[in-house]
């Protein structure tokens, strides 16, 4: 499958092709350059950091960071400026660099005025590094139902996991990523015992505005997330009411052996290859084994199967498409208003199925249901691309470029704007 263009302010990049347009006509990027504009442009707006450009620019080999510093150079000045006066290639001290797009009103969608949020990656400190995926899926279950709510804006996910294993100034971080709120934390497991510390900061001046330390068993995991989200939502949006907040405690698996298969099965979905994808699906049928009608596995087993077709991977099996839309049918049975759910089964119909109205009437819902989050504004997006509606589609990518996506579910929807 061949690539979507990218376009920004008068340009056309074609990553296929490494050809670049302005205003219609071509300009000579050369190989490193298109390598490095392409990994840019797939963070959409996300800081990419320095090793990781060098990786895409110059794979496989050790280089010294000068040579990419050459390399920005030459794209700034063959880039010239945006609208705004402002470089389209943008600092991020360091850590590496990120692409600005153009904050002309009539080119953006206006999110309300609202304080916004940014969840760090919770440090492991359970000194097996191999159990970093269940720190990180604690904090993607906060950063979804923080996401919710309505009275603030939280930052995508990978927006902040950029400064995963680093050290960090939370008021350089909050400048960085344009935040008023930073939560950090770290996680420690030790066998069927657990320990979260979080603690919410002021971005602007370091101060502390609510910390915990929660310690208990492996299954008390869902008491301290909901714990946290109560309280961070309580001090950054005091006009939210409890019935949202009961709202965010969305449908989850009914045991930790299951829950620690669907963050391990949401992990490996998110490496994006054919064998993260493939021990993905077998984890999801572990899981379904253990809870058939759990509507997180349900939707993640349709979206493993609706990427590894739309991918054009090898199938499972004959029946790989109709299992996709038994898998995306049943857990919209189940979804209970989770909007993530929705979004994977939606995809599912849409992708697979091409039951257009169906999905976009649930991807209207999941929209309903949680505007603050990435995947399910893009997929939106997405959508109404599927369905003709330019102008709906446009509205959506715009949207979620201002919640400062580099989401990794989410990297191909901006190039919808195409």
């Amino acid at each position: 499958m061949v690539a979507p263009p990218f376009v920004f302010g008068p340009f056309v990049f074609a990553p296929a092709l490494g050809e670049l347009l302005r205003d219609g006509k071509p300009i000579a990027l050369g190989q490193k350059g298109a390598a490095l504009l392409e990994a840019l442009l797939k963070a959409e707006g996300g800081v990419v950091s320095r090793q990781e450009l060098m990786d895409s620019v110059w794979p496989g080999m050790a280089v010294e960071e000068g040579n990419l510093s050459v390399q920005i150079a030459a794209l700034r000045k063959l880039l010239g400026v945006d609208p705004d006066g402002r470089e389209w290639i943008a600092t991020v001290p360091r850590i590496g660099y990120r692409m600005v797009t153009s904050r002309r009103g009539e080119d953006m969608v206006a999110l309300p005025a609202q304080p916004a949020l940014a969840a760090l990656p919770f440090e492991n400190l359970g000194g097996d590094s191999e159990q970093d995926w269940f720190a990180d899926g604690v904090v993607d279950d906060i950063i979804t139902a923080l996401s919710r709510f309505k009275s603030f804006a939280v930052i995508a996910r990978n927006s902040s996991f950029v400064y995963k294993g680093r050290p960090v100034d939370v008021r350089q971080v909050a400048k960085e990523l344009d935040v008023r709120y930073v939560l950090q934390g770290s996680v420690r497991r030790s066998g069927d015992r657990l320990r979260i510390t979080a603690q919410l900061i002021q971005g602007s001046t370091g101060a502390h505005l609510w910390a915990q330390n929660l310690d208990g068993a492996l299954d008390n995991v869902f008491d301290f997330q909901d714990r946290i989200t109560e309280a961070v939502a309580t001090v950054v949006g005091p006009e939210i009411e409890w019935a949202e907040i009961e709202r965010s405690r969305r449908e989850r698996p009914g045991s930790i052996a299951a829950y620690e298969v669907y963050l391990q099965a949401r992990a490996k979905i998110l490496s994006e290859s054919k064998r993260g994808n493939a021990e993905a699906y077998a984890l999801l049928t572990q899981g379904l084994a253990l809870e058939p009608d759990n509507p997180q596995f349900l939707a993640h087993a349709a979206w493993a199967l609706e990427h590894r077709i739309t991918m054009g991977w090898p199938p499972f099996g004959p029946d790989d498409r109709q299992r996709c839309a038994d898998f995306a049918r049943r857990g919209l049975e189940h979804a209970a208003g989770d909007a993530i759910v929705m979004t994977h089964c939606a995809m599912a119909l849409l992708q697979v199925v091409r039951d257009y109205d169906w999905g976009m009437a649930v991807l209207q819902s999941a929209v309903d249901a949680n505007p603050n989050y990435l995947t399910v504004v893009t997929s939106a997006g997405v959508g109404h691309l599927h369905c003709g509606s330019v102008e709906d589609a446009l509205a959506c990518f715009h949207r979620a470029n201002r919640l400062m996506p580099r989401d990794q579910i989410a990297h191909i929807a901006l190039c919808g704007i195409a």
